[in-house]
This record gives structure tokens, C-alpha cells and sequence, in this order.
């Protein structure tokens, strides 16, 4: 039975201030946005402002939109964002809702549970008018295969997601009942998160499981395009498509660097191999860093913190 709600099946990219177009197909016309004449863009507020979330304030405001970033704690949590620009926000405590601007656009950057509160929250805030763009995982693809082979199978948004998953319950309800446009998305890496500290650490060693990665600086600009480019009730998979296992990853780091991880190999998981075509297509975007080595250089060439 299909779930109820609004009809999400149509809609148009609203306007920002960015000259990146989108290339979705053709469709019965119903706007997202403002419905009268729009000076400035709509506010945009993160919700749950960490890592990600940092870069997606600065992208942000290099292009002059509105943004707003959240916490539960933003005087201490969020100590690089103008005072003016923060807000108290907690899930787990509807009071610090109504300090959420009203008919604000939404990225969604911390995983969607319990369900029981992130419905309770969908039904006080979300309109039909608003956007709302909600950070998933790849983990979604995640199951049980007693099956799996050496080489896994391309996944793309087509693939079937595990609703056991708390996490995907709570998306998939955003998705289903809001217009949740959802982002699955793959590690993520940049500065202060660097995969060669990781092999160095031992956190990840010379395993034959696939790794799909994506630079933060990309997935800021592609959370931003989501908004303007993004499906209402569609999934995106956001990954750099280069899916590589990481023996290979320790060998190359190895041989640039000299840096081993204390681990043993380990040929126990196949890992996945996430497909990206599709954001490429309807967002019409190009990765600013399509290749991790060249972008591992650029990170290893960073001073320390």
C-alpha cells in the first residue's frame, strides 16, 4: 500500500544563487519555493552541525545564501559560526523546535532516528512548500548475502536498501511522507579526516573489501545542489564512483609515504561498489576531486593540526 501524504512525484528546481544547472527531465510544473516573486533565496538551516555540516556553512556562505546551522549545544559546538547564525536544536527536546525559522529550507546531517521522534518532527515543521535533504549512508545497501561474490555487483539507487536499518526507517519516511530528498552517502574524508592517518592508526588495514569515498568539499557542494537540483521522494547516491579495495589503497600509501598499517590482511568482505551516475546526470555536476590519490597528496601536504 502506498503510504500517505502529499504527492512528491513532480516538482522544479527553486532558484539560488549558484550558475551550476541541473539536467532533470521534463515535468508537470509545481514549485518548490516561494510563490511570489523571489529577491532572496529561502534560509537554509542545518540540522546537526558537524563535520559535514561545517563545510556546507562555509560553502554557503561563499555564495551569499542564508544559512543558519544548529546544535545542541551551538555556543560551544559551533564556535565558528557568527552568533547570529546559530540555533539550539534537538530532537530529543521539541522545545528547541520553535527556534527553527519557519518555511526554512533543510539539510538534515545526523541519521534519522528514533523514527518515533523524527515523525513527530516531520509532522510539527515540514510543509509541502519546504525542501528537506537528508544525509543517509550506503550502509542502506547493507544485507545478510551468504552468497557474495569476490567482485560485488554495482549498486545504484535502484538496488534494494535494508529497512531494518533504523536509520533507513527513519529516512525512508522522510522520503515517503515529505519529500525527503535522500543523499547515501559514501565515507567521507578531507582535512582532519585522512585515510592515511587511518592505515597508520590501524583503524583500516590491507582488507580486500571495496571502500566507496567522497571528499567533504564535494559533498558540501552536492548537498547544496540537492536542494535546488534534488527530486522531492528520490535517493541519490553521492560517492566519488571509484570504488577501491583497500589492499590497494594501503599499497599505494605504502609506496608514497612509507606508511604501513599494524593490521593484518583480511579477505573476509566483499564491501560494495556504489554507482554515482545519476547525481552526475540530473545535477549536472563535476567532482572537484574525482580521484582520491591526488587528493590524498593534497591532504598530506597540509600541515598538522
Amino acid at each position: 500500500m502506498a503510504p500517505s501524504g502529499p504527492d512528491f512525484s513532480t516538482g522544479l528546481c527553486p532558484e539560488t544563487r549558484t550558475t551550476i544547472t541541473c539536467n532533470r527531465p521534463q515535468q508537470t510544473i509545481t514549485r518548490f519555493g516561494y510563490d511570489g516573486p523571489m529577491t532572496v533565496p529561502r534560509p537554509i538551516v542545518i540540522l546537526g552541525s558537524g563535520y559535514t555540516g561545517h563545510w556546507i556553512y562555509e560553502l554557503a556562505q561563499q555564495q551569499s545564501l542564508p544559512i543558519l546551522a544548529s546544535s545542541r549545544h551551538p555556543e560551544t559546538r559551533l564556535p565558528d559560526v557568527a552568533p547570529d547564525a546559530r540555533i539550539r536544536f534537538d530532537l530529543m527536546d521539541p522545545s528547541s523546535w520553535a527556534g527553527l525559522p519557519s518555511q526554512a529550507d533543510l539539510i538534515w546531517a545526523f541519521p534519522a532516528t528514533p523514527l518515533e521522534q523524527v515523525q513527530l518532527f516531520a509532522r510539527h515543521y515540514c510543509l509541502p512548500s519546504q525542501r528537506l535533504v537528508v544525509l543517509g549512508s550506503t550502509s542502506a545497501y547493507d544485507r545478510a548475502d551468504p552468497t557474495a561474490q569476490e567482485l560485488p555487483p554495482w549498486i545504484d539507487e535502484t538496488s534494494v536498501i535494508n529497512v531494518d536499518l533504523p536509520r533507513v526507517q527513519g529516512e525512508e519516511y522522510l522520503r515517503t511522507h515529505h519529500g525527503g530528498i535522500i543523499l547515501r552517502v559514501a565515507g567521507i574524508y578531507g582535512p582532519n579526516r585522512n585515510p592515511v592517518q587511518w592505515i597508520r592508526q590501524g583503524r583500516v588495514g590491507p582488507s580486500t573489501k571495496f571502500v566507496n569515498l567522497i571528499h567533504v568539499e564535494d559533498l558540501a557542494q552536492l548537498c547544496l545542489l540537492a536542494l535546488k537540483c534534488g527530486q522531492p521522494g528520490d535517493s541519490y547516491n553521492i560517492s566519488d564512483g571509484h570504488p577501491r579495495r583497500w589492499a590497494e589503497i594501503c599499497a599505494e600509501v605504502s609506496r608514497r609515504w612509507g606508511i604501513v598499517s599494524p593490521r593484518q590482511a583480511d579477505h573476509s568482505e566483499p564491501g560494495k561498489r556504489i554507482r554515482n551516475q545519476k547525481v552526475i546526470a540530473q545535477f549536472s555536476y563535476t567532482f572537484r576531486h574525482p580521484d582520491l590519490y591526488p587528493a590524498l597528496q593534497s591532504l598530506n601536504m597540509e600541515p598538522g593540526p
